[in-house]
């Protein structure tokens, strides 16, 4: 199970989660995306409606049957799971839940015949849903983008994953939004590999190509299969399997 987190928004989780979930499914696996972000931006690119039958508080309280919600997609093998739109008393509705750090990873099990790959696009932030998503999580990918504050940001994910004794919750730190032509950029990312034991071998790029995303509303894996950030994405792809599955990574879908 794959969790796409960053503490703050606007630095390419959602992205990312897209094309990881799409390059999934491409390559056989039964994929779920879950859109936990109440911005919906992972449902708006996928092309769905930000809205969820009996609403996420009931299905976080085991109320609502997953599979009633889940739709399809444009996508073979991808699904999704919606967001509702600026549903964003999620940490209050699973505090009041019983086991209220393990009810992710209770719907997802509910379903867990269906799938082989679960893909989360997590919420920013650090909360009470950050600490579902850590449980339900085999690997956590976080974006960095260039910039000293990055590290801070990683440092406290890294924290935040210790305190909640997520032990088997690796975590995957990756560059992104990096812009080789600025010293900076080129700085960071060098602080970045010497101070951290995992971060991904692969960049992805500032591009206007990603930033299209929107226009598009499909993973750029997809639609811009021969650019520069679709190769990224798929070099990102296959680190993820290879932490996710080591025994059984090949190589990523083209």
């Amino acid at each position: 199970m794959l969790g796409c987190y960053a503490l703050k928004g606007g630095v390419g989780k959602t992205s990312a989660a897209v094309n990881m979930a799409w390059l999934a499914a491409q390559g056989g696996r039964r994929t779920l995306l879950w859109d936990l972000d109440p911005q919906a931006a992972a449902t708006f690119l996928l092309r769905a409606k930000a809205k969820v039958k009996g609403g996420t508080a009931k299905l976080l309280r085991g109320d609502t049957d997953p599979a009633a919600v889940i739709k399809s997609t444009a996508y073979d093998g991808l699904d999704l799971l919606p967001a509702e739109a600026l549903y964003e008393t999620a940490d209050v509705d699973l505090d009041a839940a019983k086991k209220s750090s393990r009810r992710v990873e209770r719907v997802l099990r509910e379903v867990g015949e269906s799938y082989d790959m679960f893909v989360l696009d997590c919420p920013p932030g650090l909360s009470l849903m950050s600490a579902n998503i850590l449980h339900a999580a085999d690997v956590l990918l976080v974006p960095l983008v260039p910039s000293p504050l990055s590290l801070r940001t990683l440092d406290q994910v890294v924290d935040f994953v210790a305190a909640n004794r997520a032990d088997g919750t690796r975590v995957l730190a990756f560059l992104s939004m990096v812009d080789n032509r600025r010293a900076l950029h080129r700085d960071v990312m060098r602080l970045v590999a010497d101070r951290y034991g995992d971060v991904a071998r692969a960049v992805i790029p500032a591009s206007a190509t990603i930033e299209r995303m929107g226009q598009r509303r499909a993973p750029v894996v997809e639609w811009a299969a021969h650019t520069r950030a679709a190769e990224a994405y798929r070099e990102l792809w296959g680190e993820v399997l290879a932490r996710l599955d080591p025994q059984t990574a090949t190589a990523p879908a083209r």
